[in-house]
């Protein structure tokens, strides 16, 4: 179909006037029109514009595509017609009291206090109702029983709410719910100091401190002309890898445990924490904080340490795949794996899910392949996915992934890395009225921010999007017909994030 909405580059700030603002019939139209052409939603959000209130869609194909529109205070819902619509619908209506009429589930998202009289905390108060206590999905029957897990866990874990239906063990239904430690994320980096930001940008989700801060610094270079130079690049995409294997090879070793596999469980763990401690090597924190930052990198790569970290690399690679070669050879373990939790290549599609568990049902997509930033336009990022979508698929996709990563990292450095580190005391002015729209494949899958600056160049809205947002329900969908105590494997094959999704 012929779109008004524009093509737009990634990480290339825009002016405001280049993203074509819609009438609202337009804008709705056409949104519907291309996600049902097969459009992926990369942001839906709204902000407020002086008096009135834009909804700014940004939308994947092969390119980004976005446009605005004014929105008005209650409309159809996309969602009934366009199901990846129905988390983005559920968080404007709680943060703005923009109701999406007809939404077929419209329950809080984060806990906003926008109850009537209450601002919300943006400071805005709407005069609307998103209820804090609300009555569960429930199945009814003689033979139907529910469990309810949480919010409170056993263990250091973040809240998070699940309530299964079930018939005898089997799971008919799980209803996730989460934003119990709702931070007020975005608000927060719209106002908080030049200085404060990366900080927070790094807490968003600690286990991908690299992949949040990679988006915001690229955001912030966008939008004030300050780029990093070819060795920070380098380190800032060596980084991310070794955040990538360190939590894949976690992850693989708690599957491990989850089946009663202990040795593969063991020497994952041991594993796991020899890859955070080369980023700690690299910068001086186990998890990468406090190393990209606008217009670069904080700490140079010297040559001692790039030839440490290719010694550690060499011994730990051997060690790696035997260990996973071990776990996936193992007929008990694949006899637990296969066949459970199978989320479809349609479902999978129709939920709008990215990273490992999407590739892991049949879904290509890879930022790092149609985004590719930083050095990954250099390097060769395979296309691959697997067809099962069971916790076989999402185990194995991870299983490769490490591979391939080890392979990156190796390929990284494997020449000398010459940069110049950067500080953060210096406040660059933004481009004002502008736009800017960041995406990176992070260990989950992807990752994308958006800023939107006034016409001083201040912050006006900033938007962060986990992948985690978009995988919840997959874990969901995964639990049906599937027998509860099967629930620890599930979740450890998704492995996704609270607070990435709280914010």
């Amino acid at each position: 179909m012929k779109t008004d909405f524009a093509v737009i580059g990634h990480g290339q700030a825009l002016a405001w006037e280049q993203v074509p603002l819609l009438a609202w019939e337009d804008f709705y139209r056409q949104v519907r029109a291309l996600l049902g052409q097969g459009a992926k939603v990369v942001h839906f959000f709204v902000w407020a514009d002086g008096p009135t209130h834009k909804l700014l869609a940004v939308l994947r194909t092969e390119w980004l595509l976005a446009a605005a529109a004014p929105v008005p205070d209650h409309y159809p819902s996309l969602t009934p017609a366009r199901e990846p619509l129905h988390l983005f619908e559920r968080e404007i209506a709680e943060q703005y009291g923009i109701r999406p009429e007809g939404h077929p589930w419209l329950k809080m998202v984060r806990y906003h206090a926008n109850r009537r009289g209450v601002p919300d905390i943006f400071g805005n108060d709407y005069g609307q109702e998103i209820p804090g206590n609300y009555p569960y999905y429930t199945v009814h029957g003689e033979a139907i029983h529910e469990v309810a897990v949480g919010p409170v866990h056993a263990g250091v874990i973040e809240p998070g709410h699940f309530r299964f239906n079930c018939i005898g063990e089997r799971v008919l239904h799980l209803e996730i719910q989460l934003g119990y430690q709702h931070r007020g994320v975005e608000p927060l980096l719209s106002r908080a100091d030049h200085r404060r930001r990366p900080g927070i940008v790094e807490s968003i989700a600690g286990d991908t401190a690299v992949g949040h801060s990679l988006c915001y610094a690229q955001a912030m270079e966008a939008l004030s002309g300050q780029y990093p130079d070819e060795g920070a690049r380098r380190i800032r995409t060596l980084a991310l890898e070794l955040e990538r294997i360190a939590n894949h090879i976690g992850d693989l070793g708690a599957l491990s445990g989850d089946v009663a596999f202990l040795p593969p469980a063991n020497y994952c763990g041991r594993m796991r924490g020899d890859f955070l401690n080369m980023t700690l090597l690299l910068c001086g924190n186990r998890f990468g904080k406090g190393l990209v930052r606008p217009g670069g990198v904080r700490y140079d790569l010297t040559e001692a340490l790039r030839t440490e970290l290719l010694r550690r690399l060499g011994e730990l690679k051997p060690q790696v795949l035997h260990t996973l070669d071990l776990l996936f050879a193992t007929p008990s373990v694949r006899a637990r794996f296969e066949g459970c939790g199978v989320v479809s290549l349609a479902e999978a599609d129709n939920l709008g899910l990215v990273g490992p568990c999407a590739r892991a049902s049949g879904l290509t997509y890879d930022a790092r392949r149609t985004f590719a930033t930083e050095t990954y336009p250099e390097l060769n990022i395979p296309k691959h996915a697997e067809i099962t979508g069971d916790v076989f698929a999402r185990a194995k996709v991870r299983a490769l992934e490490v591979r391939q990563s080890m392979e990156l990292a190796a390929t990284l450095l494997s020449r000398p890395v010459l940069t110049r580190p950067v500080e953060t005391t210096e406040e660059r002015h933004l481009k004002p009225s502008a736009c800017v729209v960041t995406i990176n494949e992070g260990w989950r899958g992807e990752i994308a921010h958006c800023v939107i600056t006034d016409a001083r160049g201040n912050i006006l809205r900033y938007k962060v999007k986990d992948p985690s947002f978009h995988n919840w329900n997959g874990l969901a969908m995964a639990l049906r017909d599937t027998g509860i105590s099967d629930f620890p494997l599930n979740n450890k094959s998704f492995n996704l994030s609270y607070c990435g999704f709280d914010l």
